[in-house]
């Protein structure tokens, strides 16, 4: 009998409960998160942040997504369109080309090589219309491999094409000038035949034999496929192209293709790869992420710091509590962790509330972007400007779970403050504060 009320007084005096975070820590930290009608204020205070925090999760989600998604597709289009290595001539122009192909398509890596000849043009259709235009010079077969286009002919084929009596258009081309499939096209280039009087522009129109989509407006409202042999006669290059694309199959390694590509041409010749030409643009794209990333991330600082506020006025209203539950034997690093865990509560609440949002936003994008230009009767995210047909986007794990601890870190590191000061509050200092 003696030892059991020796170990109630050793329980009394240790407080009730020396175990941290137990269950009556995490009892009381659950009362002083629940509304009362005298803590109106610090319930609206601790709702703004949790609603705070959730928004800016979201938000950083959803923008990461469609930044990468945006990334993803451009990259995708881009490098889907043209080539990952191109070869430029240095001492003299290539009219080897064909021989120059195989042997570039013979390298280990190597996927495809398309001899190309291209220039600007003026297209014009009915109504005399005109709009500039990208006519690239192709052989039919290497068209067919560039599965880009070939796989997205929204109208017509290509067997116009493959005679070498038709060209191929861009859609948005297409409809800018009101032309279809068997319509004709009038292409203008500066550079035509010499007379006495100058160089006149030379003036040709082809049956448009297909349209194609490939869903970048960049190339389907400017680029125009026509017969190598015909591009060749249409700007005075016969026998020669100006560069030979090399698709292959990792463009992240074009490096070491770098010396066997030049090996395989037995001549001098320029290499530039998809890095190059796309340095600025893809670098903006980066600095761009990682701006809106630090933008971002301030409004879940500030719902932090609405925390901080929040858990002051709550420790000042619970003095009286306090100064209870210490002589009641509840030791500092007790109230400190039911301080801590009634604003970590909300962080974490916040957090994953964020998270599931943020998720349901990027999964159903499109239909949200179509929705709100509904609603506003405005396009929004013009495919004229960002070049896309569809807003996409594309979560990463490890950026969701860097989100995800960032708010945490956070949302934690705003409770510890007013946590210790709850902590370091004397009995009979806590009492006048009633």
């Amino acid at each position: 009998m003696s030892a059991a009320v020796e170990q109630q007084e050793n329980s009394f005096k240790a407080g009730p409960s020396s175990r941290p975070f137990s269950g009556f820590e995490r009892l009381v930290a659950w009362r002083y998160l629940r509304s009362r009608r005298k803590e109106a204020s610090i319930s609206v205070i601790a709702g703004f942040s949790l609603v705070g925090i959730m928004l800016g999760v979201a938000a950083l989600i959803i923008v990461m997504a469609v930044m990468n998604g945006f990334r993803a597709e451009l990259f995708k289009q881009i490098l889907g369109f043209n080539g990952h290595v191109v070869v430029q001539p240095i001492d003299s122009p290539l009219n080897d080309y064909a021989d120059l192909a195989k042997k570039f398509s013979a390298v280990p890596g190597v996927t495809m090589a398309l001899p190309l000849v291209e220039g600007e043009t003026l297209a014009s259709g009915r109504g005399g219309s005109g709009t500039g235009a990208l006519v690239r010079g192709i052989r039919s077969e290497d068209l067919t491999k560039l599965k880009s286009v070939s796989d997205h002919i929204v109208s017509g084929d290509i067997v116009g094409f493959a005679s070498g009596q038709g060209v191929l258009v861009g859609s948005r081309l297409a409809r800018q000038l009101g032309l279809t499939v068997g319509d004709q096209i009038t292409l203008t280039a500066p550079d035509g035949d010499v007379t006495p009087f100058g160089v006149n522009p030379r003036v040709k129109a082809y049956t448009i034999s297909g349209i194609f989509e490939v869903g970048m407006s960049e190339y389907d409202s400017s680029v125009v496929f026509m017969p190598l042999e015909e591009a060749q006669v249409f700007f005075n290059a016969e026998g020669i192209v100006e560069k030979i694309e090399l698709f292959v199959t990792n463009p992240d390694e074009v490096d070491q293709l770098r010396p066997k590509i030049e090996e395989a041409a037995g001549r001098q010749i320029f290499l530039t790869d998809w890095r190059q030409v796309n340095a600025t643009f893809f670098s903006a794209l980066q600095v761009e992420r990682n701006t809106m990333f630090m933008i971002l991330t301030l409004i879940v600082l500030v719902a932090a710091l609405n925390i901080i506020s929040g858990l002051i006025m709550l420790v000042k209203d619970k003095g009286s509590d306090i100064a209870i539950l210490r002589t009641m034997g509840a030791t500092s690093g007790a109230i400190m962790r039911i301080f801590f865990m009634t604003g970590a509560a909300i962080g974490v609440v916040g957090t994953f509330a964020g998270v599931i949002l943020g998720v349901l936003v990027c999964l159903n994008i499109e239909s949200i972007r179509q929705f709100f230009s509904w609603i506003s009767g405005t396009v929004i995210f013009n495919p004229e400007v960002y070049f896309l047909s569809k807003l996409p986007a594309q979560m990463n794990l490890s950026e969701t779970i860097s989100v995800i601890v960032m708010a945490l870190t956070l949302s934690f590191l705003a409770t510890i403050f007013p946590a210790w000061r709850a902590s370091r509050l004397d009995p009979v200092q806590a009492l006048r504060y009633e």
